[in-house]
């Protein structure tokens, strides 16, 4: 124990703090982000799950059912009204990202397992029909009640923790597996649906109800993945503060939107533009491929991990081996600065028939979530960003047992 509290004294003492463009210019700027981060420091090892994680659990359960069956009704609705390929496109989305997440979800229940015991055949069935996240929010709702009765009204002690402590897993595994649905369904469902509005003089009650439901469901798991991924891992103790998982869902939103906003210009403009896309996802894919992740136990799916990565960077930035990222990150958002600047100008001289009073509107929309996209970005990541305040896993004690979620939540992608 002294060996350990002295590496980490020594380790705290070779770390030089260089001075940011923040502290130069706005001291007082500086004091507010110090004060943030003492008060994430504030939320430290008793955090235990509650009866309001709970419900905000099955809230979220409600609006990602929501979110499919509004899918669906639209799908009807598409087919009533002779829209077959709008009809088929958006139920391409939602069978690609329901049936994209159940290998791993199956996988991870049988790494959880171990090599020594085999899965039920209901666990089994279920993944095979596309069920395995319902499943796993059914488990983890029922799994919190059962602790919540356990430890209801008792002082924290060692078995109670370890109960606490492995909800949060379980929360953190459906969180991870909600990102990817996420970009592959409701994000792509939420540029087809907004290139459609944008072809059509009129829409649908459901293509507007779907769209709302796309966001808010894209919305909640952001706010999840920032608390319970992190709130998992050993080496970060406490969940984020509440200033720091707003601003943080006020960034991904923001760029997200101009991101959507800017394609659909791009596809109106040309539909070749979604071969420019496509191409897009395969350079990322690369990408991800030479930094040589290691999310996965089997080797297949790790390289189905990467196609999911690469895809996902198409619309938004993620931290994909947990390091510092910071030349990468600058360069990414300013490539995505310069798409959404070209594609108003480019619908402006390519399509004269896109200019009225809804490509205003749109043209808007893309300047002004740019620019607080990016507003909260700084903030987030100068001041409300947890990585001055982590505490990492000693490299002796830790490593050679962690846990196999544990090392896979370490592997995931960061914010």
């Amino acid at each position: 124990m002294n060996h350990n509290g002295k590496n980490q004294q020594t380790g705290h003492l070779k770390k030089k703090k260089k001075k940011s463009l923040i502290e130069k210019f706005h001291p007082g700027l500086k004091k507010m982000c110090v004060s943030a981060r003492e008060n994430v420091l504030q939320e430290m090892d008793n955090i235990r799950w509650s009866k309001l994680r709970t419900i905000f659990l099955f809230i979220g359960f409600v609006l990602y059912l929501m979110d499919i069956g509004t899918d669906i009704c639209l799908v009807l609705n598409c087919i009533k009204d002779g829209q077959y390929l709008w009809g088929g496109m958006t139920m391409m989305f939602v069978l690609t990202g329901t049936l994209s997440t159940q290998p791993f979800s199956y996988a991870w229940y049988r790494d959880d397992a171990g090599k020594a015991e085999t899965l039920k055949a209901g666990v089994t069935a279920l993944h095979m029909f596309g069920l395995g996240t319902i499943y796993r929010y059914y488990h983890l709702l029922k799994e919190s009640w059962r602790v919540l009765r356990k430890t209801a009204n008792s002082p924290p002690a060692e078995g109670t923790e370890k109960d606490h402590d492995h909800l949060f897993c379980m929360a953190a595994d459906l969180c991870m597996l909600k990102v990817f649905e996420a970009f592959l369904e409701s994000v792509p469902q939420l540029l087809l649906q907004v290139c459609i509005i944008q072809s059509q003089t009129e829409t649908s009650f459901f293509r507007w109800l779907s769209v709302a439901f796309s966001l808010i469901n894209v919305a909640h798991t952001l706010m999840d993945y920032s608390s319970y991924l992190r709130r998992s891992l050993p080496h970060v103790r406490g969940m984020p503060s509440l200033p720091s998982r707003g601003v943080y869902l006020l960034y991904k939103f923001f760029t997200l939107t101009s991101c959507i906003l800017s394609y659909s210009l791009l596809i109106t403009v040309s539909v070749y533009s979604t071969a420019v896309l496509t191409v897009l996802w395969l350079l990322l894919t690369v990408w991800v491929h030479f930094l040589k992740t290691n999310f996965c136990t089997s080797r297949a799916l790790e390289f189905f991990y990467r196609a999911i990565v690469g895809a996902i960077l198409v619309f938004t930035f993620f931290n994909v081996k947990g390091q510092d990222t910071k030349p990468a990150m600058t360069v990414y958002y300013i490539l995505h600065a310069i798409i959404n600047i070209t594609a108003p100008i480019l619908s402006v001289f390519l399509v004269p028939d896109l200019q009225g009073c809804r490509f205003v509107w749109t043209a808007g929309l893309i300047g002004g979530t740019t620019i607080l996209g990016f507003m909260c970005l700084i903030l987030y990541y100068s001041c409300l960003h947890p990585k001055g305040i982590q505490q990492e896993a000693d490299e002796v004690d830790g490593l050679e047992t962690e846990a196999m979620a544990t090392r896979k939540m370490r592997s995931f992608l960061q914010p």
